[in-house]
């Protein structure tokens, strides 16, 4: 096939069949107690593993990094085994697969924290919900103002994302995608307006840069610059990260991740439906800042991804929704045959339903 889109590509030590990734979707279906990958789970994403890449749903590298109830974690030995079973069985299938590496910092609620409040750069709300299930039925409540992450703290946090990384090797993944997008730990230092330290880590915006600079250096260190990318969402302004600097903090971000040698920028640009277009612009300052492997994700379609992909501002497009109900996404594109609509019900929580219930195309026609 002619398209760009399902032309083979090298991301790494990884040979790539296309150009397609399944982007991390947060689904909710982790064993309890302990948030444990299970065999669900694989069989969920061996289902997809025709897509060039997988990264799998955000997962929170230690206790304080969750914020959502049945969110799988990687920071307990039962489950690094529990992700073995879905590694495993991808690879079994043909299939690669990074691991999101994700600290929700003040998205989160004091439920999961034994009572304590969840952290933050600084003590500033969010406006924002999380999704919790309480006995046995799930909901969104308020998040709480959060409380500021002391300077001395700072380093055990970076240093829950190397052994995140690390556990996630031992599971078996072929890399990890550091989750600095949307609102979370790494995105709230970035941001002037969840940001307001005094200290190394706060003001310009060389120091609102240090923690995630911090945070891919160990990474990279631990499991190496091939086997490491990064997420970012400059144009997301939900739950207060509406920041006027925000632009030239990611730009000023690309190149020191680019001086690390990440393998790979995950640009998530906004996915609703009037969400604001990415300039042009931003798209040639991000390829002369980074030189790596750039990805991009929101509202997607074949046309729209190769257009990007032909242009040479990006080297891989990411699709969300549509793998969910499509688990043979790369097939119906290449071959034109119609997408099946995923139920908005059964996104978060429950069991096959809605989530490894959905048919290859040549399986529903049948």
């Amino acid at each position: 096939m002619n398209s760009v889109l399902f032309q083979p590509l090298s991301l790494g030590a990884l040979s790539l069949p296309n150009r397609m990734v399944m982007s991390p979707m947060t689904r909710a279906r982790s064993s309890q107690p302990g948030n444990v990958p299970n065999a669900l789970m694989a069989h969920y994403y061996t289902q997809r593993a025709g897509a060039g890449l997988i990264v799998t749903e955000a997962t929170q590298v230690s206790p304080q990094g969750q914020g959502y109830s049945f969110t799988p974690g990687i920071h307990s030995q039962e489950q690094i085994e529990g992700w073995k079973l879905v590694t495993d069985a991808v690879h079994a299938a043909g299939g690669r697969i990074f691991l999101q590496l994700w600290h929700v910092g003040r998205m989160s609620h004091e439920s999961f924290h034994d009572g304590r409040l969840p952290v933050a750069p600084s003590a500033l709300s969010p406006q924002a919900q999380v999704w919790i299930v309480r006995d046995g039925v799930g909901g969104m409540v308020d998040c709480p103002t959060p409380r500021a992450l002391s300077r001395e703290e700072i380093p055990g946090v970076v240093e829950q994302f190397r052994r995140g990384a690390a556990n996630a090797i031992a599971a078996g993944f072929d890399g990890v995608e550091i989750h600095g997008a949307n609102g979370y730990l790494i995105d709230q230092f970035l941001r002037t307006t969840s940001n307001h330290r005094d200290d190394d880590y706060g003001g310009s915006i060389d120091n609102r840069v240090r923690f995630l600079e911090q945070v891919a250096r160990a990474v990279a260190e631990e499991v190496g610059a091939d086997r490491a990318g990064i997420r970012l969402a400059p144009y997301i302004t939900a739950r207060g990260m509406n920041c006027p600097q925000i632009i030239a903090t990611i730009l000023e971000a690309a190149r020191r991740l680019d001086r690390i040698g990440l393998s790979y920028l995950h640009l998530v640009e906004a996915d609703w439906d009037d969400a604001p277009q990415v300039p042009e612009s931003f798209r040639h300052e991000l390829r002369a800042a980074y030189r790596g492997k750039l990805i991009v994700a929101g509202l997607y379609d074949p046309a729209r991804g190769e257009r990007v992909l032909a242009e040479g501002l990006a080297d891989l497009v990411a699709f969300g929704r549509p793998f969910i109900a499509n688990p043979d996404l790369p097939r119906r594109y290449a071959n034109g045959w119609p997408l099946a609509a995923h139920d908005p019900a059964t996104l978060f929580g429950g069991g096959e339903r809605g989530y490894t219930s959905y048919a290859d195309y040549r399986a529903s026609a049948a």
